[in-house]
């Protein structure tokens, strides 16, 4: 496992990176990043996995919804509550919206942080810091 949105599987003796459509799972930096890699691990290590392959990404990931051992990857990360609906790439009719507003209102998982910080926000923050440092803001 990579983190709570990316795996690699094994076909033909060879290793795919997959990367979960749909959702957004925190970086592992981030909090909750471990708890939804481990959560996404219990779901899809070692056990038998279909692909429905939706593309690739510009990092040359396999864009997919992943089951594992039967269980669709994808919505069981939301329903557990280590993952978003990617707001910019679900189809706006996706049951993962129903899924993650469920998962908001029993606390599960991320949603137990009062004020959770999407991915893409945090990954943001941590690019416009860094590029702050680099070009000496605040000296």
């Amino acid at each position: 496992m990579h983190d709570g949105d990316t795996l690699t599987v094994v076909i033909d003796h060879r290793q795919v990176r997959v990367r979960l459509i749909e959702i957004d799972a925190p970086e592992l930096r981030q909090p909750f990043g471990t708890r939804s890699r481990q959560s996404l691990s219990s779901l899809c290590f070692g056990k038998m996995a279909s692909l429905d392959v939706r593309g690739h990404d510009r990092y040359n990931r396999t864009l997919a919804r992943v089951s594992c051992a039967g269980a669709d990857a994808n919505a069981e990360q939301v329903r557990r509550g280590y993952a978003w609906t990617f707001v910019r790439y679900a189809r706006p009719d996706s049951p993962l919206f129903s899924l993650e507003k469920e998962a908001r209102t029993a606390h599960r998982g991320l949603w137990q942080d009062p004020y959770p910080v999407a991915p893409w926000d945090w990954r943001r923050s941590v690019r416009e810091s860094s590029r702050a440092s680099y070009f000496g803001a605040g000296s």
